[in-house]
Parts: C-alpha cells; structure tokens; sequence
C-alpha cells in the first residue's frame, strides 16, 4: 500500500469511526470512552492480576504488591506508586490496587522500610518502587517507564510532594490528606492533585493541604479537593468521590487523556462530598505526537 493510500484510508476510518482520529492522535489512550458511573465504579474495564513482592527481593522500601491489568493486548501502561501514612502498612492503601489497575495502570502498593519513615525517606521509597517496577519486576515489559506517578497517605502523601520534587519527571502527583513539615512546593513541576479533609485535625488543611497547594506553581497543572464530612483516615477506606478524581487525574496526564478533562474541567461544585474544589482549568494542552 503507497503512504497516499494508507493516509486515505486512516481518513476515512477516522471520519467514519467516532473517536477514531482522538484515539489515533493519543498513543497513550487506554479503556472505552469515560462516563461518570465508570470512573465511579468499584472496579473499570481491565481484569487485574496481582503479584505479592517480598521485603527481601527489593532494595530501597518495604516490598508491596503489584497490581496489574492482565490483558496485553492494549500495549503498555503507565504506572503508579501508592504509599502508606505513618506507622502504616501496605493494607492501609490496598485498596487503590485494584482500583487503579482496572482503569489501565501498573500499581504498587508499597510497605515502607520502617512504619516511623517520614516524609523525606517515604518520597524515596516511593522513587525506588518505580525504579523496581520499571527495571526489575515481572511486569516491566508492561509498563511504559515514561509514564509514572506517585501517591500517598498523610506522610505518605508528604512523600508524594518529596518524590515529585526529586523527580520532576513523574507525571502526576496526589497527596491524600498528606502532612509535612515543609509546607512550599515552588520546585515541584508534576501536576499534583491536592486531596484534604474538612475534619482532618492531624493533618488539618490549613497547615498543610491549602498551603501546599497554594505554594505549587502558578504555571503548573494543578488541583485542591477537600472533601466534606471526612478526616484524616478518610483515604485508607474505598471512597468513591477520591477514586473518581484520582483516576481521572491519572487518566488525564499519565495518559494524556483529554477524555477525562469532563470531570476535572469546569471545577467540580461543591456538594454533599466535596467542600471545595480549585483548579487551574483549562489544563495544558496535550502535545501532538511526534510523527517523524
């Protein structure tokens, strides 16, 4: 087939096929179209395996349990390192794995070298389970390790900005109800998604949630929810309203799933789950691929 024929023939797919061009124009497009009850929902479209990781296979964190979609016939995915809180473990976070997973990403739910590992050493262990995945684990060939995130609760949500600053690589950030001592995020040049509580009193958002978002870049994608009726131990337990704006996050610039921009863009009102919701809409144009 001559490339003048091969380019008629993509036209007329794309013109005939709806979504068909945004599909071929993203290369990163995982899953059917979005609606509200899929994100919503307890599980999305992939099958998910999993793989139980031992403290003493890897170095630079505690182990975990990697969370996967089994099919590969979609190609490769991006991936995610999830992060537990202060004197924490893995089970706290569980639930994210299969969450995630069944919306098109590789994810690693982390135990920490110690449950007393603060913020700084959480941020690193969170850079090594990337690095595990990425280089050394059964599912490397799955993943696409241009195309990673981190996430954490309360010090390890501390640990999702310190991962974000080190590696300004990363594509998406998301602290959960996180807490730090340091409170500005000017070097941080991922998009993050800022997720408080209005009943938080350990991490309460005005000493740490609202000051690290207002401290991020002016320039930079970026997002506050605080959720309403909820507090510090809100994200260790399956919640829909953080799952639904989590993945959509992800999806949005792991992906660079415009799709996804529905929910993010307009701001989200405030109602019965959220108190309030910032964002700097409309996001960053995604970049056309390189076609050369």
């Amino acid at each position: 087939m001559t490339w003048s024929l091969a380019a008629a023939t993509a036209g007329l797919f794309a013109a005939l096929i709806p979504g068909a061009a945004e599909a071929a124009d993203n290369p990163y497009e995982r899953g059917p179209a979005p609606t509200a009850a899929g994100v919503e929902a307890p599980l999305g479209p992939y099958a998910v395996s999993q793989i139980r990781v031992a403290r003493s296979s890897v170095r630079g964190f505690g182990g975990g349990t990697v969370y996967y979609p089994t099919s590969t016939a979609d190609g490769t995915f991006g991936a995610v390192a999830v992060s537990p809180g202060f004197t924490g473990t893995q089970s706290s976070i569980a639930w994210y794995g299969p969450r995630l997973a069944s919306q098109g990403f590789v994810v690693l739910t982390i135990d920490t070298i110690t449950v007393l590992d603060q913020p700084a050493g959480r941020g690193r262990q969170l850079l090594a389970a990337l690095d595990y995945l990425t280089g050394d684990s059964a599912v490397r060939d799955r993943i696409d390790p241009g195309r990673l995130g981190v996430m954490g609760h309360s010090m390890g949500g501390g640990g999702s900005l310190e991962a974000a600053k080190s590696r300004t690589s990363l594509k998406a950030a998301i602290p959960l109800t996180g807490w730090n001592l340091d409170t500005t995020w000017p070097e941080v040049r991922t998009p993050t998604l800022v997720v408080g509580a209005d009943g938080d009193t350990v991490a309460p958002v005005a000493g740490h949630s609202e000051p690290f978002y207002e401290s991020l870049p002016g320039t930079l994608d970026k997002a506050y929810l605080e959720l309403r009726g909820a507090d510090h131990r809100t994200p260790i337990t399956a919640n829909t309203t953080i799952a639904k704006y989590s993945v959509s996050w992800l999806k949005r610039f792991i992906d660079n799933d415009t799709r996804y921009d529905q929910f993010l863009c307009p701001p989200p009102v405030p109602g019965p789950a959220i108190a309030e919701y910032r964002g700097t809409c409309p996001h960053t144009p995604v970049p056309a691929p390189d076609r050369a």
